[in-house]
């Protein structure tokens, strides 16, 4: 009798508590990584800002490579007001919005760190460089946009890793679906972001949208 007295109890004490008890979801690796930073999640951030603000506001704010880089040579304050954008805060350069159009003279595929040297004047000599990845340099895309500023985040990790993420999605959005044969002496077109260039030196465009015609 003492046993099955013992047995009851326990089962009254596991009806009691059953209809109190949750079932909790284990976290995907991503939630959980998600949680661990306070909800910062930069690739959805990017993914959510590229079509609807990044790709407008560039397109609005994008001269020809040679009215940016014209005016950056006779006026580079008014260059700046005009098609740049420079954090207030830090050392970053000052980075401007432009469309290029051109031929391509050289088609650099196998290093991941691609690029299309690109002549925009016919000369034959290569005048920007547009980036084709996998291996995207800089941020300048997030450097160019002034919807975005430092001050929004926790900290420079998270700042860095939102540039990052600007890349990746770009890679994943449009670079891996380019062709990388045959491209020399084609011509392209890209809209996109770049830093001022060193003298002498092609500027590097980091494009958000490029076609390459026949």
């Amino acid at each position: 009798m003492p046993n099955f007295r013992a047995a009851a109890a326990i089962s009254l004490a596991i009806a009691l508590v059953l209809p109190g008890c949750k079932i909790i979801k284990t976290p995907t690796a991503e939630e959980a990584a998600v949680a661990a930073s306070g909800g910062f999640d930069p690739d959805k951030q990017v993914a959510d800002l590229w079509d609807a603000k990044v790709i407008p506001f560039l397109q609005q704010r994008a001269g020809t490579y040679q009215e940016v880089s014209g005016l950056i040579a006779s006026d580079a304050t008014a260059a700046a007001a005009k098609y740049g954008h420079k954090e207030k805060n830090g050392t970053a350069p000052w980075t401007y919005a432009a469309k290029v159009s051109g031929t391509v003279v050289k088609a650099e595929t196998k290093s991941r760190a691609g690029y299309l040297d690109t002549d925009i004047d016919g000369d034959g000599k290569a005048d920007v460089r547009i980036q084709i990845g996998p291996v995207v340099k800089g941020t300048a895309i997030r450097d160019s946009l002034d919807f975005v500023n430092f001050s929004e985040f926790k900290n420079q990790i998270q700042w860095a890793e939102f540039g990052k993420a600007f890349n990746n999605h770009l890679n994943a959005k449009v670079l891996d679906k380019l062709a990388r044969d045959g491209l020399e002496g084609r011509h392209v077109e890209a809209l996109g972001a770049y830093p001022a260039p060193s003298s002498g030196q092609p500027a590097l465009l980091t494009p958000v949208t490029i076609t390459i015609g026949g």
